[in-house]
């Protein structure tokens, strides 16, 4: 939801040119256009990327054929769970990359500014002993980290700075083809991020698929909530075009839900814009409802996936569905009509977002909700048997009374505003008596338990929003503004240790 850089798709209807994979839009008042496909400054002058390493060439030492067999052999018989911690033990790194590469758990994730780390990579004592704390999670031993975008980037005044021990997740945030020019090699540490610096993380080779196209969503910023849709032509002729803002006072739409949302601002999600080939002017919350919008989705689809093949990738995922899973299930069955993998546009992946609301989970049934999303996925791997699992890559909870259906609402609207809290969190109360601690702690609860019939880890990333505020939410920072790690990131620590342990059959499931 953060300001995105070149991966947006999506401009107000009256963009005065059409770029590719855009609509034709009504005529635009001067300076009223945001081209898709186009790159900030930063971007455009670094256009020469750092190489990629050497591949290295086959060894010419070969294991004996019987070492091979054995190998193989115990990697079928044994638990997928217990298979990589065993033979660790007897192979080494070598089966540590082999699992990886079949079958990877992303482990716990962030997103969100991290405070204490340096461009060059250099972490204070207490960031490094939140990342030690949480990496174990992962099959990679590293954290993951995305941003809606392509790269590490600026978000407002704060650069994204990462360490070595993180693997970015890029995203292709619309449903345009993404940019050749801007999606960087995969697998490959020292990459150039979105201000032409070299970040010393990894880039992923998984690439995520467009934000939260399910929902209409909302502009963001003081209009949050209030504008659910860019101006109509009319409403542009007539002056009543009111200009969303990141920040500053409460403000409104106008009396038909719209604004300005590009100018000062931007959507939570693609779902928010039109879309050239589509009918309507907000088509991809009923994306599958018209024939012709989904040949064009999946068009730019194949061809971003031709080209993520291409940079290295292995490994997609759905759009990062809002809250509807039949719609990353019916994408799926299209994407995957030719093949089973990345080569036709295939995802190995679901990728949905989650909040609960109000501090009151139970409530709200913020916790049934998350069974069911997860267990719809479950359901999908065993009727899909190339799915590798569910990536939950935003997490938190929302200031606001909402409804699970429409996880967009207005702020402080709840019983337990955010406002009222010193932190503007969740205080204590019946249901979370340690505030937003305890929902971490549940939360990982149902997480580790999540298992398909024939025992396969469902989820395999899980990633906490660790903004202040930001879209609809309470603080969920993970830091307190002296830098140390707070009580929430205590408990993030503590349930992505559990899951790392439990996937290596070391703890039982419960804390």
């Amino acid at each position: 939801w953060l300001k995105l850089e070149h991966t947006f798709f999506g401009p107000p209807r009256w963009a005065t040119s059409k770029p590719h994979g855009l609509a034709a839009m009504p005529a635009a008042p001067p300076g009223y256009f945001m081209p898709v496909g186009s790159s900030s400054t930063s971007d455009e002058d670094n256009d020469d990327a750092p190489p990629s390493p050497p591949r290295a060439r086959g060894s010419k030492r070969v294991l004996p054929a019987i070492a091979c067999v054995v190998v193989l052999i115990a990697i079928c018989t044994l638990r997928p769970q217990q298979s990589l911690h065993k033979l660790r033990t007897v192979w080494g790194d070598s089966i540590e990359t082999l699992a990886a590469q079949d079958d990877p758990n992303w482990g716990c994730g962030l997103v969100g500014a991290l405070p204490g780390i340096t461009q060059d990579g250099k972490a204070t004592p207490e960031t490094q002993r939140l990342i030690d704390g949480i990496k174990g999670s992962s099959t990679f031993n590293k954290v993951s980290y995305w941003n809606w975008n392509l790269a590490p980037q600026t978000d407002g005044l704060k650069e994204e700075h990462l360490t070595a021990d993180f693997i970015f997740h890029p995203e292709q945030w619309g449903v345009g083809a993404v940019s050749d020019k801007y999606l960087r090699q995969a697998g490959v540490p020292n990459f150039l991020d979105s201000n032409g610096k070299v970040c010393p993380a990894t880039m992923g080779d998984i690439l995520l698929g467009a934000n939260e196209p399910d929902i209409i969503g909302s502009c963001m910023g003081n209009m949050f909530g209030t504008c659910t849709k860019s101006c109509s032509q009319a409403s542009v002729a007539a002056n009543d075009c009111p200009a969303a803002r990141l920040d500053g006072a409460p403000a409104h739409a106008n009396e038909n839900g719209e604004c300005n949302c590009w100018q000062y601002s931007h959507a939570t999600g693609v779902g928010f814009w039109p879309v050239q080939g589509c009918a309507a002017d907000q088509p991809l919350p009923r994306l599958f409802e018209d024939p012709a919008c989904v040949d064009t989705v999946m068009k730019a689809w194949k061809e971003t996936a031709q080209i993520a093949v291409n940079k290295g990738y292995k490994y997609l995922t759905t759009p990062l569905v809002a809250e509807n899973m039949e719609y990353a299930k019916a994408f799926l069955e299209k994407a995957c009509s030719e093949c089973h993998d990345i080569s036709c546009g295939c995802p190995q992946y679901v990728a949905f977002h989650f909040y609960a609301y109000d501090c009151q989970p139970v409530k709200t049934q913020g916790y049934e909700v998350f069974k069911k999303r997860i267990n719809a996925v479950a359901e999908m791997m065993e009727t899909y048997p190339f799915l590798k699992g569910a990536i939950i890559n935003e997490v938190g909870m929302l200031n606001c009374a909402g409804s699970m259906d429409n996880p967009i609402c207005v702020p402080d609207s709840g019983e337990f505003p955010a406002s009222s809290d010193p932190d503007h969190g969740c205080p204590a109360n019946a249901e979370l008596p340690d505030g937003l601690a305890s929902f971490v702690d549940d939360l990982f609860d149902l997480i580790i338990q999540a298992k398909t019939h024939d025992g396969r880890q469902v989820v395999k990333g899980f990633s906490w929003f660790n903004e202040d505020r930001a879209g609809g939410t309470y603080n969920l920072q993970l830091f307190s503004k002296d830098g140390h790690v707070n009580k929430v990131g205590e408990a993030y620590i503590k349930g992505c240790t559990r899951w790392g342990e439990a996937q290596r059959g070391e703890v039982p499931v419960q804390a």
